[in-house]
């Protein structure tokens, strides 16, 4: 199967060749004819596997094909994307694909200036790329409008109502056009999501490629379990004695990824972080320093789960679990990507056994456990499977506390009477005295 095939255009179809795109992946070989149609769209499918080419692609060839030029302060495609990094990352997959069309593309989020962006949309764009917060000010501003949108895409609309969009996203779907086709695609389908989808989607042509919620069997896990106060201690052990020169490192917190990011670099590593504290252009240069060799270590939150793609990582190290599961399957999505081979390191304290149990009946697998010499837990990590349960071991009955000097004293107690085994002497009945018996 070819991509010229599935009814693209030629332009489109040389793009995609001059980015090394030989066939199309099982979601590209599904999504594309469906979204070329017309029809809405509910597509499920691993991190890694092409999901933005499946919808980009027919959608730039609807845009040169069908319908008006677009008027000033509107969009024809609207994507919405949960955060900045993905919101670049998917303003350059249109760039990339749509070169040599006569199509306007922009990303509009929030850390950054308002104003030039209002500035791009005074022209009206084909399609823009947008997280939640940033659009509606946009709209309230009037510096866009809704009255054009053809298509709405929901990216990775899970981790949206994750970080508390939902509100946002009702707002937007209230005010774009009824008659619209509607596209969701994502790595990891939750029960609200599913719900969401039931309201907004019609007729939708559902897409599953795999598992819902699995991770790239190329992908090599396994979780070391530590005390928790011996993480930075571990996670520097392993980075030496495997020789990881090159990986992406998950950790809580900014004050977490902060303090990595420093025993990192003055162990002699080339690092560099992101956070949700960070500006965003710093957080982009960041990025692409990564990208490109510059440094070898990034530290993030998981602000850097969705929108990162990078060639060839071959690294991905939790030095602390996700709060929510399905961002475990987007942390590791970073590595093993289009077909690639990868690894998905966890360090593993007794406090997140719920988030293991939680992920590995997400992922409908147990996790390997590799105990690290010299880094034995003292709390131990309670088992767990992949059914969400945590094994905890019986509890064995206490014995009772007795006095050793009581021990000794107890044969010879018992064959004394009772007011001399409790100590106390009984004072003999008092005498009834002659004037009480007058």
């Amino acid at each position: 199967m070819s991509f010229a095939s599935l009814g693209l255009i030629d332009p489109l179809v040389r793009n995609v060749r001059d980015l090394n795109y030989r066939t199309p992946t099982p979601v590209q070989a599904k999504a594309i004819p469906a979204v070329l149609s017309g029809k809405d769209v509910m597509a499920g499918a691993q991190t890694g596997t092409g999901k933005t080419a499946g919808f980009a692609l027919p959608l730039l060839q609807r845009l040169v094909q069908h319908g008006p030029a677009v008027s000033s302060n509107r969009a024809r495609v609207l994507v919405l994307v949960p955060t900045r990094e993905l919101a670049e990352q998917v303003l350059q997959s249109f760039v990339a694909y749509g070169k040599g069309l006569d199509l306007r593309f922009l990303a509009t989020y929030g850390g950054v200036s308002i104003n030039p962006q209002m500035m791009k949309l005074r022209k009206g764009v084909d399609v823009l790329v947008a997280t939640p917060g940033r659009l509606l000010d946009l709209n309230r501003q009037n510096a866009v409008q809704f009255d054009q949108v053809q298509t709405l895409v929901l990216d990775e609309a899970d981790r949206m109502l994750d970080l508390g969009f939902a509100r946002e996203l009702n707002a937007v779907f209230a005010a774009l056009p009824a008659q619209r086709q509607t596209l969701l695609f994502s790595a990891t389908f939750s029960d609200d999501i599913r719900a969401m989808a039931a309201n907004i989607l019609r007729g939708p042509v559902h897409i599953s490629v795999s598992p819902p919620n699995a991770t790239a069997s190329k992908i090599e896990q396994w979780v070391v379990p530590v005390d928790k106060r011996n993480k930075p201690d571990l996670f520097m052990h392993l980075v030496a004695q495997n020789h990881w020169e090159h990986a992406l490192v998950f950790v809580k917190t900014r004050n977490g990824v902060d303090y990595l990011a420093t025993v990192l670099d003055e162990a002699g590593y080339s690092v560099d972080t992101i956070h949700g504290d960070k500006p965003q252009p710093a957080r982009l240069r960041a990025l692409e320093r990564f990208k490109s060799g510059e440094v070898n270590m990034l530290v993030a939150t998981d602000v850097a789960a969705r929108g990162l793609d990078i060639d060839d990582l071959p690294l991905v190290i939790n030095v602390d679990l996700p709060i929510v599961a399905q961002d475990y399957v987007h942390r590791i999505g970073r590595t093993g990507r289009a077909g690639a081979k990868g690894v998905a390191v966890s360090l593993v304290c007794a406090d997140e056994a719920p988030q293991l149990a939680a992920i590995e009946a997400l992922i409908r697998q147990t996790l390997p456990r590799n105990e690290e010499p010299g880094f034995e837990a003292q709390h131990r990590v309670p088992q767990t499977s992949a059914t969400g349960e945590i094994v905890k071991k019986p509890k064995k009955p206490k014995k009772p506390k007795v006095p050793q000097a009581s021990i000794g004293a107890l044969p010879a107690l018992r064959d004394k009477p009772h007011a001399q085994r409790s100590g106390n002497k009984r004072k003999p009945a008092a005498q009834p005295s002659k004037a009480r018996g007058r």
